[in-house]
């Protein structure tokens, strides 16, 4: 009401001008000055309202008060159609009174959708006025204008009800949309606040694990010692064959489990941000040579082929030789344990396209089918070809070597293929690799450090 209180006014104000114009009549000036009222009366009452509180509102009473306001507006108009009728003296005038009628019609039906009824409260004495004068009168004209305006202001009146039902449905459905937003909001600050502490316990797990190396090693470290002793005979020679394959056994399970401490040790300290790098310049040729050394024993008790494809000339890599060392045998061993016997193992080092370097580790094991890659990459995640062989291993293996090559700004990425075999490749970035120096450059640094000792 209170967005189109100046609507009703300028209706009155234009229709009063133009009736002045064509009729000289100076009763509209009158007529324009109370209907002006009956519109203030209404933006009173729609004031009020608007300051009062949802719950401080009666429906019934202010119903009634704006239908009166209504009412009232209706016997306004009622005037001008009475006032009218008397000045009618040409086709001009008519179509002026036709034309006004319509017109507040349409404006008090669009106007009034929003309270069911009211725009019967301002037709319903405009039409009686048309009514009684057409009665009065028995012209055709008359008639037939009342008809007509009667036909428009059912028209309208439907199109009211229309917009109130379309209004209340955009509520309604404004409403839901608020409940949903308001559901949604909740859920994700639970979600939030469920991922925050479920981060926190991550870290604090990870950092407790981190924490407790000394403490898990120091043990396990005495129990490696004395059963190497006892089992060497080191202090006197055990003669009881049976206490000698005990002593091979708590040595080989302690070696097992010292093992997995160090690599959940690892993967804890990674994950709490405490795995430091110790950086220098080191050839990846020479550790994957070394570790090609450990494993090659077991690799030719399962009869399993080695090929090395080395590219000429390649200079250094800035990284930790200890990490690196971790992830060749790691990616070595696993080929190795998932190789047949009689197979083959193709160990490549070389250049990337973007000047990095490469080391791929492919065989012809049994593969990993193409859904289970995520599973493997995660923190003690294991394939169903891993669970059914004797040698599961803890599932560690591959997370540390994605976490070490991510802590030295390179990539690791596994391809592999049910029955075919797998593809492990590290990448290392270009600015990674160390640039060789020329003699020439070489030789200018040494003078250019002799001028700098000498003074």
């Amino acid at each position: 009401m209170l967005q189109g209180a100046a609507i009703g006014p300028l209706l009155v104000i234009a229709t009063a001008a133009t009736s002045y114009y064509l009729q000289h009549s100076v009763q509209m000036m009158i007529w324009a000055i109370l209907a002006s009222l009956t519109y203030t009366v209404l933006t009173i009452f729609a004031q009020k309202a608007a300051k009062l509180s949802q719950s401080d509102i009666d429906e019934k009473t202010w119903t009634r008060r704006f239908n009166f306001s209504y009412l009232l507006i209706g016997f306004a108009w009622a005037g001008f159609v009475i006032m009218q009728q008397n000045n009618l003296d040409g086709n001009s005038s008519y179509v002026f009174y036709a034309a006004v009628l319509l017109i507040m019609s349409a404006t008090i039906a669009t106007s009034t959708f929003a309270l069911k009824g009211a725009v019967y409260y301002v037709l319903t004495p405009v039409l009686t006025a048309m009514a009684a004068y057409a009665a009065m009168s028995k012209s055709f004209i008359d008639i037939g204008h009342l008809s007509f305006q009667v036909v428009a202001a059912a028209f309208f009146i439907l199109l009211s009800r229309k917009l109130y039902q379309s209004n209340l449905s955009i509520l309604e459905h404004q409403i839901e949309k608020d409940a949903l937003i308001a559901e949604l909001e909740v859920a994700n600050s639970l979600s939030d606040e469920a991922r925050r502490r479920a981060e926190e316990a991550n870290l604090a797990k990870s950092r407790f694990l981190a924490s407790m190396s000394h403490e898990l090693r120091t043990p396990l470290n005495a129990i490696l010692g004395f059963s190497e002793i006892m089992k060497n005979g080191v202090m006197g020679k055990i003669e009881n064959p049976t206490y000698v394959q005990y002593m091979e056994d708590i040595h080989g399970s302690g070696q097992h489990l010292l093992n997995l401490i160090n690599e959940i040790l690892d993967l804890s300290r990674i994950e709490a941000g405490r795995y430091e790098l110790s950086e220098e310049a080191v050839s990846l040729e020479e550790i994957v040579s070394d570790c090609l050394g450990m494993v090659t024993l077991k690799a030719r008790n399962k009869q399993i082929t080695l090929t090395e494809m080395f590219e000429g000339d390649l200079p250094a890599v800035w990284a930790d030789e200890k990490a690196i060392r971790q992830v060749i045998l790691n990616l070595l061993s696993n080929a190795v344990k998932f190789t047949p016997s009689q197979g083959e193992i193709k160990i490549k080092l070389g250049w990337t396209a973007r000047g990095g370097q490469y080391l791929s580790v492919t065989d012809n094991g049994t593969g990993i089918p193409e859904e289970e890659i995520p599973v493997v990459l995660s923190a003690f995640g294991q394939g169903s070809i891993a669970i059914k062989s004797a040698e599961q291993g803890t599932g560690l293996g591959l997370p540390i070597v994605q976490a070490i090559m991510k802590k030295h700004e390179g990539n690791f990425m596994l391809k592999s293929k049910l029955r075919v075999g797998t593809t492990a490749t590290c990448v290392f970035p270009a600015k990674r690799i160390m640039q060789s120096i020329s003699p020439v450059e070489q030789h200018m640094g040494e003078q250019s450090r002799q001028r700098l000792a000498q003074r």
